[in-house]
């Protein structure tokens, strides 16, 4: 870890003023061009004092930047913004080949996002400010909102350049330099996208990629003393680990993003058929790998046996193969070991007694590659109603009442996120405010934006990631308190 020397490049912020210029949506091909040189010759450079052109009185003189090629941090996000939808299919292939979900959502959907979340945080890079501050007595107090330092940070294999965004965004925003490790399940494509940062114009030593293990590359970035902050998207264990190493070093804050078990509740008014698309896709997208996968799924027992059925049928209906191949919704589980856990899952799930609708076992003779499975007749103390499997396992539970699923959906020491389905808007307002989790989505599950908070409760993490608040993460407050003498006003 000594060799990547984050300190050498500590606070890019001081390449530049912050950016003065609007945010626009710039081309690739402008920004590497060399800059043409303009038919004209500088000819006033001092200052203009009573008619006369003079020099300051101290003999100090200061740079005025060509903004053609003068390197501001919303700048060179925006480019990098330009240069991943350029290489958008090259990525998304990447990404797909190493972790294996389906290709169509890779290029679609979640390379076109990498890109937003970048323009999104390249607009708060010249937004970001302290405050003036009105005190008692002959002061002038104002707060400095100052990048936080060198951001160590780890991120999963199931959205690695979705993590990639939502932890280098706000910490280069801020003005940060950053150490990232990825996993050692899908180590490619964050190379890739860092290469093209440079290629955009990132200082060397702004961005530097680390590959490895948890316990030898993870590990000691979370106990270097030269870390001044951490942010970890993982397993709660894991997460325990990451907060104690951070603990024992430097005392370095820590930003948490963990586990879950999210309620998915059907309510009695519910349309079903709708209600069944949503919970399909709140538990089976990215087969199953969510941390926020919706696989407590709690029917209303009036509406629970129609519920059951359209569930078996449209899980039977999903696509299962071959990532690349057009039409696929699902493909192969990330590796081995999630492939036989997931399967001792499902052994859990038949010999507790519930009821195996469709499913429970591999599909086809190669890759890791499981059936989407559906349980009915679920209870709250199964393991498969417990713990995260992380796969493509649905587990439909019934209730009689708002005030039994509220007690049950919180149930538990997961708090990452829920989601409703009724037409009844109080209804909708009593669960939202009763559930203990860090998003709640009604009639609808998984939809993220740049701009919308997440995070959890509980064993779900610390703190939020993602839109303004996640810049707090990333940056110092200090207190400039300045004695007044005999002030104008106050």
């Amino acid at each position: 870890m000594q060799a990547c020397n984050p300190r050498v490049v500590y606070v890019w912020i001081t390449l530049s003023i912050f950016s003065t210029i609007g945010i626009y949506r710039y081309g690739t091909t402008a920004a590497h061009e060399e800059p043409i040189k303009p038919p004209v010759t500088v000819e006033y450079d001092k200052l203009l004092i009573n008619g006369q052109f003079v020099d300051a009185a101290s003999g100090k003189t200061f740079p005025t930047l060509d903004p053609r090629s003068g390197e501001e941090r919303c700048r060179i996000m925006l480019r990098f913004a330009d240069l991943v939808e350029k290489h958008n299919d090259e990525i998304a292939a990447l990404e797909t080949w190493d972790n294996g979900k389906v290709y169509e959502q890779s290029a679609h959907i979640e390379i076109p996002m990498l890109a937003r979340l970048f323009r999104y945080y390249a607009g708060w890079a010249d937004k970001i400010h302290g405050l003036t501050i009105r005190a008692d007595g002959p002061y002038h107090v104002q707060s400095l909102h100052e990048p936080i330092g060198v951001a160590g940070q780890i991120i999963p294999w199931n959205f690695p350049l979705l993590m990639f965004a939502w932890k280098v965004g706000p910490a280069l925003a801020c003005g940060n330099t950053v150490v990232l490790k990825t996993a050692e399940q899908t180590p490619l494509s964050a190379l890739l996208v860092s290469k093209l940062f440079l290629e955009a114009g990132l200082p060397d030593g702004v961005l530097n990629v680390v590959s490895g293990f948890g316990p030898s590359a993870g590990a000691a970035l979370c106990s270097h003393m030269d870390v001044d902050k951490l942010a970890f998207t993982g397993s709660t264990a894991t997460g325990k680990i990451v907060l104690e190493l951070a603990a024992k070093s430097n005392l370095k804050p820590v930003t948490l993003e963990l586990g879950g078990k999210s309620p998915f509740i059907v309510c009695e008014d519910a349309d079903v058929d709708k209600a069944v698309e949503v919970a399909h896709f709140a538990l089976f997208f990215n087969q199953g790998q969510c941390c926020c996968a919706g696989s407590r799924t709690f029917v209303h027992e009036k509406v629970y046996d129609e519920f059951v059925a359209k569930a078996k049928e449209r899980a039977m209906k999903r696509n299962v193969g071959d990532p690349f191949k057009t039409g696929m919704e699902q493909g192969p589980q990330i590796d081995a070991e999630q492939f036989h856990k997931i399967l001792k899952y499902i052994k859990y799930g038949k010999e507790c007694g519930a009821t195996l609708e469709t499913g429970g076992d591999s599909f086809g003779t190669k890759g890791y590659y499981i059936q989407p499975t559906v349980f009915s007749n679920v209870q709250d103390d199964m393991p498969i109603a417990k713990d995260e499997i992380f796969g493509p396992v649905q587990s439909v539970l019934k209730f009689k009442d708002n005030a039994e699923v509220i007690r049950r959906a919180n149930n538990s020491p997961y708090g990452l996120a829920a989601g409703i389905f009724t037409q009844d808007l109080d209804t909708a307002n009593t669960l939202t405010r009763a559930l203990r989790v860090g998003t709640v989505w009604v009639n609808c599950f998984d939809t993220f934006d740049a701009a919308i908070p997440f995070g959890g409760y509980k064993m779900s993490g610390i703190g939020r990631e993602k839109g303004e608040y996640s810049l707090k993460n990333y940056l110092q407050v200090k207190a400039v308190v300045t004695s007044l003498k005999n002030p104008a006003w106050l």
